[in-house]
């Protein structure tokens, strides 16, 4: 009787150990898996700070943009108002021209009939009018040199209305990448819950779909009162749904996923 107790005793301490061994190695395993989830939440918060920074770095240069294009805006204002008074000045100059011209036709027929008169009287001799005719060539040049300044005004706000397209098309470059960069902030800290779970065939349904930026090869990790439990897959993504296989080895022993747990991408999109 002893020997067959002696040999149970020992089977039973042969099992033990065995369990033991096992129970320590799923232990050490569930404890690689836990520090390599908590790695991973570190890399996106190291991404997602990464992103903010150069974030900020757009940000600023689209308002070095902005204020490039507001300081050219100002300098084409001032050329236009430039403009507009040299046109202004031209037109009087030529108002004036043509008073001079109307005088100088006047006083040429003025003095045509004092030559007559005179003539008839017997005196002959030229009348003159260098005086006059020099006021006029005065005027002349000052209305050239306007034209020429008009000119130089319309090629200066010819270059400003370039660079003003140049910034533009800069501004609204930077604007999307920021839109695009605003995007891929917003998809990284999404969030989804599980709305229904399925244990005998191993997958979840996911209350959001395409439409919130899933994709078939983004991988998911579940999340339960802020602590990450499993990882699930994508296998059928829909605009609204998703169904998703459960990562049986990710997941935390003994736990069971459920509905109303959370969803977030495991590896966020970068920059």
């Amino acid at each position: 009787m002893k020997p067959l107790f002696y040999i149970l005793s020992i089977l039973a301490i042969g099992g033990a150990a065995y369990f033991s061994n096992v129970n320590k190695t799923n232990f050490t395993e569930q404890q690689e898996s836990r520090v390599a989830t908590i790695q991973k939440r570190v890399n996106v918060d190291a991404n997602i700070a990464k992103t903010e920074v150069q974030l900020k770095s757009e940000q600023e240069k689209l308002e070095t943009a902005n204020k490039e294009l507001a300081e050219v805006e100002a300098t084409i204002s001032k050329l236009k108002s430039d403009q507009q008074t040299l046109k202004r000045e031209m037109g009087e100059v030529e108002g004036e021209l043509e008073t001079q011209q109307a005088d100088l036709a006047a006083a040429e027929e003025a003095l045509q009939e004092i030559a007559d008169t005179l003539k008839q009287l017997g005196i002959d001799g030229p009348v003159t009018m260098d005086t006059i005719q020099s006021s006029i060539k005065s005027l002349e040049d000052e209305k050239k040199e306007l034209d020429a300044a008009v000119a130089e005004l319309d090629t200066n706000i010819e270059g400003a209305q370039k660079n003003v397209a140049r910034n533009q098309e800069e501004i609204a470059r930077l604007a999307r990448r920021k839109a695009e960069r605003d995007e891929r902030i917003r998809n990284n800290a999404r969030e989804a819950v599980i709305t229904a779970v399925d244990q005998n065939w191993g997958f979840v349904v996911i209350g959001a779909g395409s439409n919130s930026g899933f994709k078939p090869e983004a991988s998911l990790l579940v999340k339960r009162d802020g602590r990450v439990i499993g990882q699930v897959k994508p296998a059928s993504i829909e605009p609204t749904q998703t169904i998703a296989n459960i990562n049986l080895e990710a997941l935390a022993p003994g736990v069971v996923i459920q509905p109303g747990d959370r969803v977030i991408l495991a590896n966020p999109a970068t920059n």
